[in-house]
């Protein structure tokens, strides 16, 4: 299946434009709307403690991302290639800081969502098919939790074999990878929004409920405790920037797709929880670790519970499909500028993807799901990606002094404001994650540092 051609040829087949509006709109909210909507509400009420200050928090961390997505646009629009921050890294602070980004989204951040998405997906078909929960295989050496031996059930077998569908699927073609990305978030967001009517419309609840409140730490602790959570549910804004070198009038399209994408999402968001909580009193909510599926069992019974299930498996199934498409652009990003293995820079000049690419982080995807590790290494490196993802959007400003000439043909609305402002809500979290888990956090920082003896290698044999 990999077609093996001369480096020569290699290095000049170019990725493919089929992307349009629809498709980029539908990576951003495709990607960022997964199993968190139907979930975080129940951690953010029990940190601030009423409907009221949950409202605050989804539309401070709404606007937060809307100011993230709007320095995105800039750096995009002004440089349209494969990689998203990986380029705006490396064009704003060197090679070196796109390493560690690019190094961090395989190995740990990008491989650990989907391996999380994947086993989301599992657990909800498991309402239907407990089955799944039972063990295939118990494996006998220290693997598992506390050095337990490893047991592998058959649902984290189904797990790797949807991600392994998926990335057959977008193997064949950014454009068969992207039509289906738009057609599952349509289905997606029909569905959400039939949860929200319904919540809204049926009369099972009642407006006395947005004031209730539960105890919570609350203060600026809860607050920022919330927000982590909500941050988590709009995480994947960015994923589009990552396949910008294959968008049809990427100058135009990647600014509207991130903005209009992200409003999109947070109207989702607050219409969501206007629902959950119009039908379920704070209490309720706290005590429900999976809200939306109690909020229609209110209504429905058990048929409207299992109804969301499925919907959050669409859900996930979309986000899972955004996340192996884009990507896999990164370590394709990286090694096409010789930081990481040759191979992973082949083009397939059929399909014109970055097939090998998308093959590697989804083997490694799979390989997660099936060691079980994934949720432990993904928050450790939640520290450094929030650090990264906060210097990718100074690179505005960076870039703004050192390329004063790079074309822009979209200018970021409200700067200096809009970015400043996200790096400065990227800096509060990270003082706060820091003061909360310190010793995660510098582990994290200690795996990603791991890369560093890679990095200096290839480029020693890139110079070579």
């Amino acid at each position: 299946m990999l077609e093996k051609l001369p480096e020569a040829e290699v290095s000049h087949i170019d990725l493919k434009r089929d992307l349009g509006i629809w498709t980029a709109a539908a990576i951003v909210v495709g990607t960022v709307i997964g199993s968190a909507i139907f979930l975080v509400p129940n951690d953010m009420v029990k940190s601030v403690g009423s409907p009221f200050m949950v409202f605050a928090v989804w539309i401070f961390g709404g606007m937060l991302t809307l100011f993230g997505a709007l320095s995105y646009a800039e750096l995009a629009a002004a440089l349209p290639q494969a990689g998203g921050e990986y380029v705006f890294l490396r064009e704003a602070y060197g090679p070196l800081w796109a390493f560690i980004y690019g190094w961090t989204q395989m190995w740990v951040a990008k491989s650990g969502s989907i391996a999380t998405l994947a086993t989301g997906f599992f657990i909800y078909l498991a309402n239907f098919q407990p089955e799944l929960n039972k063990v295939w295989v118990v494996v006998p050496l220290p693997l598992g939790e506390s050095g337990q031996p490893l047991e592998i059930r058959y649902g984290q077998l189904l797990a790797m074999g949807v991600i392994a569908v998926l990335a057959f699927i977008n193997y064949f073609g950014v454009k068969v990878g992207g039509d289906l990305q738009v057609v599952v978030t349509i289905a997606k967001v029909g569905l959400i929004a039939a949860i929200i009517v319904i919540g809204l419309g049926t009369g099972h609840g009642s407006v006395s409920n947005y004031h209730t409140s539960i105890p919570a730490p609350g203060g600026v602790t809860g607050f920022f405790a919330a927000l982590v959570a909500a941050l988590w549910a709009y995480d994947g804004w960015n994923n589009v920037s990552m396949v910008a070198s294959e968008i049809r009038d990427p100058q135009k399209n990647l600014p509207r797709a991130l903005i209009a994408g992200t409003l999109v999402v947070i109207a989702i968001y607050l219409l969501a929880n206007l629902a959950y909580f119009y039908v379920l009193p704070a209490a309720d909510v706290a005590s429900s670790a999976r809200v939306a599926a109690e909020t229609m069992r209110r209504i429905l019974g058990s048929f409207g519970a299992n109804a969301v299930s499925i919907v959050a498996m669409i859900s996930i199934f979309a986000a899972l499909n955004g996340s192996i498409l884009s990507g896999s652009r990164v370590p394709f990003a990286m090694a096409r500028d010789g930081l990481f293995f040759r191979r992973v820079a082949f083009v397939n000049p059929k399909h014109r993807t970055p097939s090998v690419s998308i093959l590697a982080l989804s083997a490694w995807g799979a390989f997660l799901v099936l060691s079980g590790r994934y949720t432990q290494l993904y928050t450790y490196v939640i520290f450094a990606s929030v650090i990264l993802y906060g210097m990718a959007t100074a690179a505005v400003i960076v870039l703004r002094i050192k390329r004063p000439d790079l074309p822009r043909p979209y200018r970021t609305l409200g700067y200096p404001f809009v970015p400043v402002v996200f790096v400065l809500g990227i800096s509060c979290l990270v003082v706060s994650t820091l003061l909360k888990s310190p010793r995660e956090s510098l582990m994290g920082l200690g795996l990603v540092s791991l890369g560093l003896p890679f990095y200096f290698f290839w480029k020693r044999r890139r110079r070579t």
